[in-house]
């Protein structure tokens, strides 16, 4: 093969979820269902907050933000995979394959900030209410957001020209049905010593600060509410807490299942079933949460509705 881009490899091959023929198109059908689902509800959602005024708040900006994101990096991964369920073998170039995996890490390390950003609103409306509006000004949401994508960004950015030094020379089938960091580590065949330590420090930087973000934020609000005497003025201040911590316990909940399993447990089964979850089943329930547990936003789709009905 020529050589391209320091690699011996031109193409990969995506090795895809399975590779019994009977379950293709089950699996074809209940993917591209998922698909349309979260395209719809996250593009649903992102319209929602932009006409309804009652929605146009810090908290449902950055929620609309955080729709995008799903919507962003799903796009990115499912057209690929849906393909591989309907030809024999499903090439990826090795210029399509860097570009997938560059668009995959901008988005997936912008939704751990952009979580990390949610809970920091929460935790001002609670403790500081009267400040709220002060503290999380449109300047402020639009900085955070900002900081949120150049995040993904800078991240992506140094992940993949570290992977660009790479030869692949091993091996062009890739065990997963994306290109992800990992597997396309296990398949080179050069010193991978400066990609493993950039992979560690971006993660340390780009998990834990998020996560200390969200549970020193989540401490603080505890505390705050369990000073609230009535039981309804606590269950209220829940409530605008629920949806967002539902969303942050799938997605760091599939993450921590992929990556934090001692290496006598882990299998690459169980890796692709937790990449499909949090790549594909968690951007299609984040837009389901915030409407079923979210008064406003069902207020503001009630309102919607019949808006047209009677128009």
């Amino acid at each position: 093969m020529e050589k391209g881009n320091s690699s011996t490899v031109t193409e990969f091959i995506l090795a895809g979820l399975t590779e019994k023929p009977e379950l293709q198109l089950p699996l074809f059908l209940l993917f591209l269902g998922i698909y349309v689902f979260t395209v719809v509800g996250n593009l649903g959602m992102i319209i929602l907050i932009g006409l309804s005024s009652p929605l146009h708040t810090p908290m449902y900006y950055l929620l609309s933000s955080l729709s995008f994101i799903d919507l962003s990096y799903s796009t990115v991964i499912t057209p690929k995979m849906l393909g591989s369920f309907v030809t024999e073998k499903n090439i990826i170039s090795y210029p399509e394959c860097m570009i997938q995996l560059y668009f995959f890490l901008v988005f997936v390390i912008s939704e751990c900030h952009m979580l990390a950003a949610m809970a920091y609103d929460r935790y001002v409306a609670i403790c500081s209410p009267l400040l709220y509006h002060v503290t999380m000004s449109a300047q402020v949401c639009c900085c955070m957001v900002a900081g949120v994508y150049s995040m993904g960004l800078v991240g992506a950015t140094a992940h993949t020209v570290c992977m660009l030094r790479l030869m692949f020379c091993k091996s062009h089938v890739i065990d997963h049905f994306f290109c992800d960091l990992l597997p396309l580590l296990e398949l080179s065949c050069s010193s991978t010593f400066l990609n493993e330590v950039v992979l560690l420090c971006l993660s340390a930087f780009n998990i834990f600060l998020p996560t200390l973000t969200i549970l020193s934020s989540y401490i603080f609000i505890i505390a705050s509410i369990l000073r609230i005497r009535s039981a309804e003025g606590r269950s209220k201040a829940f409530s605008t807490c629920s949806s967002h911590i539902s969303a942050v316990a799938l997605f760091f909940g599939s993450l921590a299942f992929m990556y934090l399993q001692p290496s006598s447990v882990n299998s690459v089964h169980q890796g692709i079933v937790s990449s499909v979850f949090y790549t594909i089943v968690v951007p299609m329930l984040n837009p389901l949460i915030y409407s079923l547990r979210n008064k406003d936003v069902k207020t503001a789709l009630k309102s919607s509705l019949i808006t047209k009905i009677y128009c």
